[in-house]
């Protein structure tokens, strides 16, 4: 279901984020997308995100899996 919703102010946007599960370890890149790849949290790199919105997203991902409770996520950037 829907994890994060974060207003980007100043680009007029609104990102929404959702908790899934990968059913198929065979993914590719997107037509907006350079590459793919799944990471360890401790493989993140965190300053190669391209979007603060997928930063804070995985931040608030990993915060509430060590909490063991999801919720969901709403806020400005």
């Amino acid at each position: 279901g829907l994890f994060s919703l974060l207003n980007v102010v100043r680009a007029g946007q609104v990102h929404l984020f959702y908790r899934a599960r990968l059913c198929d370890v065979q993914f590719a890149p997107g037509p907006e997308t350079i590459e793919v790849r799944l990471f360890a949290e401790s493989e993140i790199p965190w300053n190669d995100l391209a979007f603060r919105t997928v930063r804070a997203t995985l931040e608030h991902f990993y915060e509430d899996r060590r909490r063991g409770s999801f919720g969901l996520h709403c806020g400005d950037i």
